[in-house]
């Protein structure tokens, strides 16, 4: 016990050393943003104290701490997750949150698989006495081991998803913690197959992008009481019924209340007493609905026992249904003209890691400018102020799962590769599906889940397993739309038949292109039950001066089609569009997604250079084309309608009203 007792006194005079000579945030630390390939207008505003806004705005407390700045790194070999560097210095400085390839980072190397991150941090001598202290992490890419003060609290896999563990019993309340996490990362070495969207270690070709290791979203602290509560799921209609269910540390079944608020206002709109643990319906009277061209939003807060969070929601309702002979998506009961880019948010100076929040908004508010109501996420799980953003701005977002590595070499060809290594990895797949679900669901703007890409990870022999994860995210999520497939292989499994073609759409049409062989065929003739949607199309691209490009070499800069200047990218993009508004009037199109918001990389067919200072649309003329996509789909959505989706799976509820 005194060896016990003289050890615990040595680490935590080794962490309050550690943090006197290296403070968490400054710029005496050592950090030093490097200069990569391309930078964007923001990089520079950065600093070393990042992201400083409330990172969880569906469940935010005011008792938080930021824990981003700089903090100290190392990068190890396999096996020494077990032997934590407790109490020293690591030898040198990194940007949290950030990507390790980033310039950003201060790092910028690749093929760091196993790492160490270090700081420091004291707990808020205001917090009460008899509180929990909670670690928070936005993401970590790929698996992390945490340890607090020497003491292993916790273990997360999966690169794109928020956890939390409660390090109370580990802290030294009245002094210097040390917090400590191991992350590995394989993305694609070796015969590892896991959700990795474009990342790429090994491969080569336009479509695979610079990886993502470490964490590279916000860490933060918060107090909470003893009981506190842990998530809130919550789906508000245009019924004006909120279905809720509130989840508490304990998982007991205890009393809440839920207050929605009038717009602008702390005076209360609806009032209900539920039971935590299980969902309540409680009704609010004649709310203002939430759509792209008017997503208003009420604040929400939640009083469980001596814990109190703040929240928001809009009142909305997505199901599909029958016009005029037509599957459409419907949003409140109205067909609504699916128009978005492919948004694939990678940024030159931050990787996954957008350089603030005001960036990451710019994107979206530039789509806006022109008429987007729409965001095909494609294969990569945004900060969560991304998705508050979207529900302010009013966007509706398909959300993809990240991909499966897609070409893992063939053990027995060694010409060939193979799409799905095994069980295992199609488990664990199917376990981080869920998680995306369970993170999201309750954002307003989030219109419907893709589960698989291009055949990316998907196996393509019976079983098929885009029928069973349909279920499995209908289960998870009755509210939303499920594109079960998108684009290539397709058996019929989901809410929608997803055709991707480039240049040129083939949307809900009765023709289109054999890309391959396989069970059903590729991209086979529209199938009439479910939704057609052009998932992916476009492409255009126009080659860039070397100071707004990633790389310096124009044979390097590629696109489905290039074009010569701005002003035929404009031609060529809106003959497209045309085309798809003429398959809105001719056929049974509900929705495109143009190949995309920005350039990245090699790629050159972005709305915007990779660095955010061109935007090649000729605003004028982008909006008129794309008000035209919208009134054509008006002129199919006057006809009769029978609602043909799924229940809200309402069945056994509290229900109570105010």
């Amino acid at each position: 016990m005194r060896a016990l007792r003289a050890f615990s006194t040595i680490l935590a005079s080794a962490s309050i050393v550690a943090s006197a000579i290296l403070p968490r945030q400054g710029n005496s630390t050592g950090y030093q943003l490097q200069t990569g390939p391309l930078d964007t207008p923001w990089t520079a505003d950065v600093g070393t104290n990042p992201w400083p806004e409330h990172p969880r705005p569906r469940v935010e407390r005011a008792q938080w701490k930021n824990l981003n700045g700089v903090w100290r790194w190392r990068s190890v070999t396999a096996g020494q997750v077990e032997f934590p560097p407790t109490g020293q210095i690591l030898e040198r400085s990194v940007l949290i949150p950030s990507c390790l390839e980033s310039a950003l980072s201060g790092i910028m190397e690749r093929g760091h698989l196993y790492s160490w991150f270090q700081t420091s941090f004291d707990v808020p001598s205001d917090w009460p006495t008899g509180n929990r202290v909670l670690i928070n992490f936005g993401a970590v890419d790929y698996e992390a081991t945490v340890f607090v003060n020497g003491k292993r609290v916790g273990f997360h896999r999966g690169g794109y998803f928020e956890f939390t563990f409660d390090v109370t019993d580990y802290l030294s309340m009245n002094g210097t913690n040390e917090l400590l996490v191991h992350v590995f990362d394989p993305t694609d070495t070796g015969r590892y197959q896991i959700p990795i969207g474009k990342q790429t270690l090994t491969r080569g070709g336009m479509i695979w992008y610079t990886p993502c290791t470490g964490i590279w979203q916000t860490v933060w602290l918060e107090s909470t009481p003893a009981v506190y509560i842990t998530k809130l799921d919550l789906a508000a209609g245009a019924d004006g019924n909120v279905n809720v269910t509130v989840h508490s540390s304990t998982n007991s079944f205890s009393t809440y209340e839920i207050t929605v608020h009038e717009l602008g206002s702390d005076i209360a709109k609806a009032t209900a007493l539920c039971i935590s643990g299980s969902p309540c319906i409680f009704k609010v009277r004649s709310p203002d609905l939430w759509t792209p061209d008017s997503p208003t939003l009420y604040n929400i807060t939640v009083t469980h026992g001596s814990d109190s969070i703040s929240s928001y929601s809009g009142f909305r309702t997505i199901s599909r249904g029958v016009i005029d002979g037509v599957e459409r998506p419907l949003l409140n009961g109205r067909f609504e003209f699916f128009w978005s880019p492919l948004d694939q948010g990678f940024w030159p100076d931050g990787i996954y890691t957008p350089p603030t929040v005001e960036a990451m908004r710019y994107d979206l508010e530039k789509l806006k400018e022109v008429g987007f109501n729409a965001i095909r996420k494609h294969i990569k799980v945004e900060p969560a102020l991304y998705y508050k953003a979207a529900d302010e701005l009013g966007f509706l977002v398909i959300q993809d799962m990240p991909s499966l590595r897609p070409d893992l070499p063939d053990p027995n060809n060694s010409c060939g590769s193979v799409r799905l290594e095994g069980p295992d990895a199609q488990a664990e797949f199917n376990r981080q599906l869920g998680l995306l679900v369970e993170q999201l669901k309750s954002y307003t703007s989030i219109f419907a889940w893709t589960i698989y890409n291009e055949e990316w990870g998907q196996a393509t022999k019976p079983p098929f397993p885009e029928f069973p994860l349909t279920d499995l995210v209908r289960s998870l999520d009755p509210t939303r739309l499920v594109n079960a497939v998108s684009g290539w292989t397709d058996h019929t499994a989901g809410d929608f038949d997803d055709n991707h073609h480039y240049s040129t759409p083939q949307c809900g049409s009765p023709f289109w292109s054999v890309q391959g062989s396989g069970p059903s065929g590729y991209n086979s003739a529209y199938d009439p039950s479910r939704i057609g949607l052009q998932g992916e199309f476009g492409g255009v691209g126009q080659q860039l001066p070397f100071e707004h490009a990633w790389f310096d070499d124009l044979a390097r800069q590629t696109a489905y089609e290039l074009t010569n200047t701005t002003e035929e990218w404009n031609y060529r993009c809106i003959q497209n569009i045309v085309q798809l508004r003429e398959q809105i009037e001719r056929y049974a199109c509900s929705g495109g997604v143009w190949t995309q918001t920005t350039d990245v990389e090699g790629e050159v067919n972005g709305l915007m250079s990779y660095d955010r200072r061109i935007n090649r649309m000729d605003k004028g003329l982008w909006s008129s084309t794309i008000q035209s996509l919208y009134d054509a789909a008006a002129k199919r959505g006057n006809g009769s309608m029978a609602i043909t989706g799924r229940g809200a799976g309402l069945d056994g509820l509290q229900e109570v009203f105010t």
